[in-house]
């Protein structure tokens, strides 16, 4: 086949669309049920898969006698028959996070040991359900998801902070459902598929412990809130040995969904090969490393011989300055790192998105890059570099309408990343 800009645009957005299908909760959730219970069964949740989780399981298990409540972000609500949906923010916690925490607790009071609690996770459940540890207010909690995601530390990172100020996160809200049994339904978002991590693993055992987030803390020089500090230094949240009776089932993950994508590519008649499900680091170096791989498997068929396409998943993180008043995710900061890194090379495309639809804060799932991507940028005036440097690659890919947009797409497993050699 030979390849152009409109060929490999239409492959690379059926492979990233296959990676996303792959993580449908509709087609995913019913092989993962458990048995059904002898006592009551209540389901709850968060994350913003969780509303197509609920529904889902409200289909599947029509004859039984279920109630629940489930947080999901704004805008990614869905009909959950006999599941109450709340909303809530993201990527900051808002008094709703908070209410459905509250919800949440209630819905798993006074449980016998017949009873099941089914729990609906996946990725953004962190600031979707949020209980303040200690004296700790909403506004501290606030500051606290916001100093982190400024700082350019890992989602394990930030996750280890935030259970460490959490009445909910670490497996308290199974803590709190005990003696009934909590079966968690999970989808990956997170390098390595560690269910402890995934919104912060509320039904999960935390593993972590204060001096781990104190270290984090000291080490991205954070500036955290008075009363976050004192939680940090004398403890506060709910006490992490109380007995739980829990057991997790991963039912998709990057994996999944790096697999499904190199099927599609497959069958397009190219090679593939996947360079990891957890890549993490700085977007923009992540890019300029993945222009040299490109590069070699171009110019010397290392490490795969085109035509083939580079797969990877995971997750990378942007660290911003002060003042920074740049629009932009990490996704679309890595393709436009990684086209200058490639310089114009010809038959090199690549596309990369968030598969929840929405990269950092903006309305589209990333971008697509062709050989003709900076020098069509600065046709209308951008200047490529001034643009990362400014971490201002929403706007790059806006001007010359190479923004992937999806809309929500009810699921996270994370970012995909592909790279077409020609």
């Amino acid at each position: 086949m030979s390849w152009n800009d409109v060929s490999a645009r239409k492959v690379l957005r059926r492979i990233f669309d296959a990676a996303v299908e792959s993580a449908d909760p509709a087609k995913v959730i019913a092989a993962h049920l458990p048995e059904r219970p002898k006592g009551r069964c209540i389901v709850v949740g968060a994350g913003k898969a969780s509303a197509a989780m609920a529904a889902a399981l409200d289909a599947a298990w029509g004859g039984v006698d279920l109630t629940g409540v489930v947080v999901t972000r704004y805008g990614h609500a869905v009909p959950t028959g006999r599941i109450e949906i709340i909303e809530a923010s993201h990527p900051v916690p808002d008094d709703m996070s908070v209410e459905a925490a509250t919800r949440i607790f209630a819905c798993v009071e006074n449980l016998k040991a017949d009873d099941l609690v089914i729990a609906l996770i996946s990725g953004g459940g962190s600031s979707l359900l949020v209980s303040p540890a200690g004296n700790m207010t909403l506004a501290d909690k606030q500051a606290v998801n916001q100093a982190l995601l400024a700082s350019g530390a890992t989602i394990s990172e930030m996750n280890t902070v935030r259970k460490q100020l959490s009445n909910i996160k670490g497996g308290k809200l199974a803590q709190a459902a005990y003696p009934a049994k909590v079966v968690s339904l999970v989808i990956s978002d997170v390098p390595g598929d560690d269910p402890s991590e995934i919104a912060s693993g509320p039904t999960v055992a935390n593993d972590t412990t204060l001096e781990d987030a104190r270290e984090i803390v000291s080490r991205y020089r954070l500036e955290l809130p008075v009363a976050a500090q004192a939680v940090l230094a004398q403890g506060g949240a709910l006490d992490a040995s109380r007995p739980m009776n829990a057991e997790v089932r991963l039912i998709a993950s990057p994996s999944m969904a790096l697999d499904a994508a190199a099927e599609v590519a497959r069958a397009n008649g190219l090679r593939t090969i996947i360079l990891g499900d957890a890549l993490e680091g700085e977007s923009k170096e992540v890019g300029t490393v993945f222009a040299g791989i490109a590069t070699s498997a171009k110019a010397k068929g290392l490490p795969i011989a085109s035509p083939a396409v580079i797969l990877s998943g995971g997750e990378t993180s942007v660290s911003l300055h002060k003042g920074c008043t740049g629009r932009g995710g990490r996704n679309t900061e890595f393709l436009l790192s990684l086209a200058i890194g490639l310089n114009a090379a010809s038959n090199i495309w690549a596309i990369a998105g968030d598969t929840d639809g929405i990269d950092g804060v903006e309305e589209a799932a990333g971008a697509i890059i062709t050989p003709d991507t900076l020098s069509r940028m600065r046709a209308v005036g951008i200047a490529p570099r001034t643009a990362l440097s400014a971490h201002d690659s929403y706007t790059a890919f806006k001007a010359v309408g190479d923004l992937v947009v999806t809309g929500p797409t009810l699921t996270n497993v994370n970012d995909i990343r592909a790279i077409l050699i020609g």
